[in-house]
């Protein structure tokens, strides 16, 4: 057996497993996104203590590390757009992830994809951008958590192999509970090529 076709079946494997087993850890149940939802609306969501300063996306190094202080106290392996490799994010639909400096606007309790947090893309350098190249710069990037099928996160070594977001940043879901608790909005985020 060569090792492109093991590599094939193990990838089906982990995804025919992760959609046939019924799943607990971070499944979304009403129930659990009623709990997310109070969080928010009552300001629990952001744990003091652990509050960060900072996000820093490396695009090339497929690598999210979080700052306090101007130290690294977190790092986390992420999966980008489906042309997140390709330069910054022009327009609607190109599967691009921005590149730029920008902040964390708002968070939702979304039931496809764990929990997410809106960044502040386009910023009126994206939009003048796109205005001159005749496109609309699109919008709703977010730091999200795993699909459904990977909420127990066994699916983290192949999700984070793949870039398979439309322009997002995606990490392992218990990367994102920990993100949830540092990250209130208007914390910083910095994305490099």
């Amino acid at each position: 057996m060569n090792l492109k076709f093991a590599i094939v079946l193990f990838a089906l494997a982990v995804i025919i497993t992760g959609c046939s087993k019924k799943h607990t850890a971070y499944d979304k149940t009403p129930y659990d996104l009623k709990e997310c939802r109070k969080q928010l609306q009552t300001g629990r969501d952001v744990i003091p203590a652990m509050k960060i300063d900072k996000i820093v996306i490396y695009k090339s190094k497929k690598t999210m590390y979080l700052y306090k202080q101007d130290k690294i106290i977190q790092k986390y392996k992420i999966s980008l757009g489906k042309n997140g490799l390709k330069g910054h994010k022009i327009a609607e639909g190109d599967y691009k992830t921005p590149e730029g400096s920008y902040c964390i606007v708002s968070k939702k309790c979304d039931p496809r994809l764990y929990r997410s947090m809106l960044i502040s893309y386009p910023d009126a350098q994206d939009i003048a951008r796109a205005k001159a190249k005749g496109v609309k710069p699109g919008g709703y990037v977010t730091i999200h958590g795993q699909p459904k099928w990977n909420s127990d996160g066994r699916g983290d070594a192949y999700t984070l192999k793949q870039d398979w977001t439309e322009g997002c940043i995606a990490i392992p879901n218990k990367a994102i509970d920990f993100l949830w608790s540092a990250v209130a909005p208007g914390v910083k985020i910095e994305i490099y090529a």
